[in-house]
């Protein structure tokens, strides 16, 4: 026979407590608006025009350009003239004080320079053989002497104030110096100095030689 079936007592619900409430997550109240006249923080912004930047950048404006100026956003303030024919003059005042250096100590007395290995030890002139001699010459105005000595020298120094000049020039108008050339002008140059090299060793290019 089949034993009686005894329904489980079941446990009752806790009741629920008088005066309780369903507890929501309390919403943030709104941050105050700023009272009248209150300076922008660093997440204020500022417009002028069509252009908004951040407060920092407002106040700085005001200090370099006057109150109301504000730059554009995304572009950086323009730097002084000043500054940007800083580096220019710097690699001049390096060029002119190495002048002056070779110009004060003359090349042509022995021990003064390191000689150059290939022409040590291989009796044969390459491209800047006689350089130091040619600087010399030509910070004294000696310019047939330098010419003698290494005439690729001097024609260095014309291509170098050359470009040094118009860097200067673009740098006070605000422009980078951009110096690109194609890969066939690097060729042409090579193989000038390449021809420059083995003329002034042979019998009728002497006059190359330093």
């Amino acid at each position: 026979m089949t034993a009686p079936h005894h329904p489980s007592p079941r446990t009752p619900a806790p009741a629920s407590t008088p005066g309780a409430a369903a507890q929501e997550p309390a919403t943030p109240p709104r941050a105050a608006a700023a009272a009248p006249g209150t300076p922008p923080g660093p997440a204020a912004s500022a417009t002028h025009g069509r252009a908004t930047v951040s407060g920092d950048w407002a106040g700085s404006a005001a200090a370099q350009w006057g109150p109301g100026a504000v730059p554009v956003s995304g572009r950086p303030a323009p730097r002084g003239t000043a500054r940007r024919v800083a580096v220019p003059l710097a690699v001049l005042s390096g060029v002119v004080a190495a002048f002056a250096y070779v110009g004060a100590v003359d090349p042509n007395e022995p021990g003064h320079y390191p000689v150059c290995p290939l022409l040590r030890f291989t009796g044969i002139y390459c491209p800047g053989c006689g350089g130091l001699r040619s600087a010399h010459a030509f910070v004294h105005g000696d310019l047939a002497t330098a010419l003698g000595a290494n005439a690729a020298a001097v024609v260095g120094y014309a291509v170098f104030a050359a470009v040094w000049a118009v860097w200067l020039v673009r740098a006070v108008r605000g422009r980078p110096m951009r110096v690109g050339l194609a890969p066939g002008w690097w060729w042409v140059m090579g193989g000038a100095l390449l021809i420059f090299s083995v003329v002034r060793n042979l019998p009728f290019g002497s006059a190359l030689a330093p």
